[in-house]
């Protein structure tokens, strides 16, 4: 690169940085006005992001049930309480840093279903749903395939009520 190209790259990086500066970008520090958007600061906690995964999770066909035997069963009885609510976080845990997050999902698929599929469409849906509704970049989603679920096996968790 010749030497007139380089202070015409280096003149535009210097306006471009002082432009963001005045508009109150991140680049720049401004006193008093600016963007409304740019200030204060948004936290969201894990449990958030854990009902957006697991709604998220839930809705590929192929998944049965979310969380370990144990959990299904304890999320069961829960359910079966008088307004006791289905928990959607079941089976869904999650680290959420300010701008990352990370995810470990346990599931149970339908007996027939391509595991590697079904871990690839969970992994696409959770990631879309949570960084759109977030802003949060999602690094990882991490898949344990707990149980399959036969189709002569009776349901843990019935949809009845009480009798």
């Amino acid at each position: 690169m010749t030497d007139i190209g380089q202070r015409k790259t280096s003149q535009t990086l210097r306006q471009d940085s002082s432009t963001e500066a005045s508009a109150g970008g991140r680049t720049g520090h401004t006193s008093g006005g600016g963007a409304p958007g740019g200030r204060g600061k948004t936290t969201i906690a894990d449990g958030v992001v854990e009902k957006i995964a697991g709604l998220a999770a839930r809705d590929v066909e192929g998944v049965h049930a979310m969380g370990g035997g144990l959990a299904r069963t304890f999320g069961a009885v829960r359910d079966r309480v008088p307004g006791g609510t289905k928990s959607v976080s079941r089976g869904v845990k999650a680290e959420v840093g300010e701008v990352q997050t990370a995810l470990d999902l346990e599931i149970v698929v339908e007996y027939g279903v391509s595991i590697a599929d079904l871990a690839r469409d969970v992994r696409e849906n959770v990631v879309a749903a949570v960084e759109r509704m977030t802003g949060l970049e999602v690094v990882e989603v991490n898949i344990a395939v707990s149980d399959v679920k036969l189709p002569d096996e009776d349901d843990e968790e019935p949809e009845g009520r009480l009798q």
